[in-house]
């Protein structure tokens, strides 16, 4: 009986690796049926219903690009039964890309020092207190339909200067081109900021955010509720960029990931 009650003790694992490369997501699913949470090295994770099965749940894992990590991902059930999945990073084959701009945009005078730090700070604190439900009910659509002009990843070289890496993907868009939310949401960001110009973020749930930049004209306020193809402003040359054109960035659980990729996996969901 000492034996039995021992082996009815321990933890049930099933474990697996999977390589991720940094930057892009990777859609888990569990089944639903007793489970109890679903954990990052070790801290709890959100996930949501899978739009096609009622009997499973759906987290998405992403890996920064700065500062990559190896992850432990854990659904714990009842009964003591673990699934575990190991996901090692990968660096990636991203390019580098030299572009020219105002001075004043990769060396910021100290009279916008302390703007380009608040609006930092206050983004942050959005992305780190986001809706915990599902805003959006439907798969993801492009805000645009245009040329890319710049991938996700890219390193950046301003002014001979290596500054940082592409954290969204680049459309050709001419000033004043229309621009629509890629899913429905909540308005959390509104307004012009230094580096990416007239911005808007939408808050989508269980940690996805949508952020388009460098508009010419905002549609939409902060707190208002919009639906996926709904305008939400006109494309512009606002901020540091080279040009007129979209930038369309995808945030997943304070991760930035290629929107591309994101909006592939996500809508597979739905097929």
């Amino acid at each position: 009986m000492r034996i039995f009650l021992l082996l009815f003790a321990c933890t049930l694992i099933f474990a697996q690796d999977i390589n991720l490369t940094k930057g892009q997501a990777l859609f888990l699913n569990f089944e639903k049926q007793d489970l109890l949470s679903i954990q990052s090295n070790g801290k709890k994770i959100n996930y949501f219903n899978h739009p096609k099965d009622q009997n499973t749940v759906t987290t998405i894992i992403a890996i920064p690009y700065k500062r990559p990590e190896n992850k432990i991902i854990q659904a714990r059930y009842k009964n003591n039964k673990t699934i575990e999945y190991k996901i090692l990073y990968q660096e990636g084959n991203y390019q580098k890309e030299r572009l020219q701009v105002a001075k004043s945009k990769v060396a910021p005078p100290k009279s916008v020092q302390a703007r380009i730090k608040k609006e930092f700070q206050e983004a942050n604190k959005i992305y780190q207190s986001y809706t915990s439900k599902a805003l959006f009910n439907a798969d993801f659509i492009m805000p645009l339909n245009s040329t890319i002009t710049s991938d996700f990843g890219k390193a950046r070289i301003f002014n001979n200067t290596l500054s940082s890496y592409h954290s969204g993907t680049d459309f050709k868009a001419a000033a004043g081109t229309p621009i629509y939310a890629t899913n429905s949401g909540i308005v959390k960001i509104a307004k012009d900021r230094y580096y990416a110009g007239k911005s808007v973020v939408i808050d989508h749930g269980q940690g996805i955010f949508s952020q388009y930049y460098h508009l010419e004209e905002i549609k939409v306020k902060v707190g208002q509720s919009v639906k996926k193809g709904e305008l939400i402003g006109l494309s512009g040359s606002s901020g540091r960029v080279t040009g007129p054109h979209l930038h369309f960035g995808i945030l997943v659980n304070n991760t930035q990931v290629d929107p591309l990729d994101f909006i592939q996996k996500f809508n597979t969901l739905y097929q």
